[in-house]
């Protein structure tokens, strides 16, 4: 953090003694202040009685630091004041980043499309928090180097990693361009290097009031690079393989992580009706070991469910919005998105593909020059829900920083839960909205009313015309449940009017929360019920059972609490 500016006292506050002339009569205490000024030899005037009582005295704006003292000393020098102190200066903790381009960095401040951040960075810059990028890994930086800790290379094709070997402890970006098209595969174009991670990283970590560069969200926090795209892009065995080391489990063949991540972004992502079982057994133990997983929504403007590990379970599923507040017109959508956030659009839908035209509405971050190999390090904006998970994964850091002992299934409450709508449109769904970094951090770390919470976040597929429950075993409470239980409700679904939801009691007792509409063509069910449940014992196991009750619209319970 900067140092605050130092400025000139100009005024100190009299407090007299309660029984003095002075300390009820501003004629009395105008007359004490004519004294001390002629004492003094300074020009004091009494400008005002402040609500709590004391007197606030007027020294000028020439007055140095000695004529302050002495002034001061004059007055705590009289048996009829009871104390004096100078008229100090106070700043908004969330000061501005003295980074010189972070005017362009609209996601992060402006009201409408931004995501409201500088406002939570004075109670948190995520320190103590590391974050994994698996990506292309690092191209060097002076604005992020500082932050980033020791990462590795899982490439493990030579020709693919284009080092020379196969996985090592270098996670240095050695680009990947294609040199002519259709190399990567019928219909693939020839390119040049993107430095993806090493935008992605600035994003989350910048190094922040450098006097340069860009601010990143959780810019006290360490990035780690872990390198799985290369040349033609990467293999899920690789990545899954990243997932699981850096989230501090095991590989074979590979030195344990120093320095385990607490989050991990994924923006990267390839077409499948499903979430492969490689990518949703590394993801369930990463969050096995506490560790959240942000993965971009993709950028085919059609429904997430097609693509992967978007589709995987146990993830932060994120969207990209503009910096008008609208879905951007190339991102993913769908119910199993769970939050947006901004990642730009660099040109205007109509525009020509592959053209540039509105780069003040992409995303600005950390970038290299070089066409394929690495040369200088620049600045450039992107676009993609590949910059819109960085803001997600660096708002997971700051939680996880605020409040250590917040599991990823926490952590994505909260976000979700204190996203604020889209000022504009989502076609198709966008989950619970923009992200709110300041409002997100604010929950956790804000003592919240008295009661216990317990949570399953566990998913529970919701299959057509079937009948699911989700369970919470209830312990440590003593008596019945309260009048006013608040049962939590996070449910994905498409045409939520298929479903009907219930809460049973641990003896069976069944309380209808929601009914059926055929109505009803909204999707997801994300909202809390309060429920008259002084007749039931608390303890014991709770069921949220859900029913469908049509066909062609599924989905799952992503999660359910109850507040005692």
């Amino acid at each position: 953090m900067r140092a605050l500016p130092s400025a000139p006292v100009e005024k100190v506050i009299v407090t007299y003694k309660s029984k003095a002339a002075e300390a009820g009569s501003n004629t009395a205490a105008k007359s004490d202040t004519a004294e001390k000024a002629a004492k003094t030899g300074e020009k004091l005037s009494f400008e005002r009685r402040l609500a709590g009582g004391g007197a606030l005295v007027d020294l000028g704006d020439s007055a140095t630091k000695q004529d302050v003292t002495e002034v001061m000393a004059a007055f705590r020098a009289d048996p009829s004041v009871a104390s004096v102190e100078p008229d100090i200066r106070a700043y908004a903790m969330a000061v501005t980043p003295n980074d010189t381009d972070y005017a362009k960095q609209w996601d992060l401040f402006e009201p409408t499309g931004g995501m409201n951040v500088p406002a939570a960075w004075d109670k948190t810059t995520g320190s103590g928090v590391t974050v994994a990028v698996i990506d292309t890994g690092y191209a060097a930086h002076s604005d992020l180097a500082t932050n980033v800790v020791s990462g590795y290379d899982f490439i493990s094709t030579s020709a693919d990693a284009r080092d020379g070997n196969g996985r090592d402890a270098d996670a240095k970006d050695e680009g990947d361009w294609n040199a002519t098209d259709n190399e990567c595969g019928t219909g693939s174009k020839a390119s040049n290097s993107s430095w993806h991670g090493t935008h992605v990283a600035g994003t989350i970590g910048a190094v922040t009031n450098n006097t340069k560069g860009i601010a990143g969200i959780a810019y006290n926090a360490k990035v780690q690079p872990v390198r799985v795209l290369g040349k033609c892009g990467g293999s899920s065995a690789d990545i899954a393989d990243a997932i699981t080391w850096a989230s501090g489990g095991t590989v074979p063949g590979v030195p344990a992580n120093a320095t385990p991540a607490k989050v991990i972004n994924l923006s990267l992502g390839g077409a499948s009706a499903t979430c492969p079982s490689v990518y949703q057994t590394a993801i369930n133990g990463a969050v096995s070991r506490g560790t959240t997983v942000v993965v971009a929504a993709g950028n085919s403007n059609a429904n997430a469910s097609g693509f992967t590990p978007a589709n995987c379970a146990n993830v932060i599923n994120v969207a990209s919005t503009s910096r008008e507040g609208n879905r951007s017109y190339y991102s993913n959508f769908g119910a199993i998105v769970d939050v947006a956030a901004p990642g730009g659009e660099t040109r205007r839908s109509t525009d020509t593909p592959g053209t540039v035209t509105t780069p003040e509405n992409g995303i600005y971050s950390t970038l290299n020059s070089g066409a394929t190999t690495q040369s200088a390090e620049n600045f450039k904006p992107y676009q993609g829900t590949s910059m819109a998970a960085p803001h997600i994964a660096g708002l997971a850091a700051l939680l996880k920083s605020a409040k250590s002992t917040l599991t990823p299934a926490e952590i994505e409450s909260a976000i979700k839960s204190n996203a604020r709508p889209l000022p504009g449109t989502c076609t198709g769904g966008c989950g619970t909205g923009i992200a709110d970094t300041a409002k997100t951090v604010d929950a956790v770390t804000t003592t919240p009313p008295a009661g216990t919470v317990f949570t399953n976040a566990t998913d529970v597929t919701i299959a057509d015309n079937a009948t699911v429950s989700s369970s919470i075993a209830v312990t440590g409470r003593t008596g019945n449940a309260p009048a006013a239980l608040k049962v939590g409700v996070d449910i994905k679904h498409t045409w939520r009017g298929d479903l009907v939801i219930d809460l049973v009691a641990p003896d069976g007792t069944v309380r209808n929360l929601k009914a059926s509409s055929s109505s009803d063509s909204a999707d997801n069910v994300l909202t809390t019920y309060t429920v008259d449940a002084s007749s039931e014992v608390a303890n014991g196991t709770w069921k949220l059972q859900v029913r469908d009750v049509a066909t062609g619209d599924t989905g799952y319970i992503n999660s359910w609490s109850l507040t005692f």
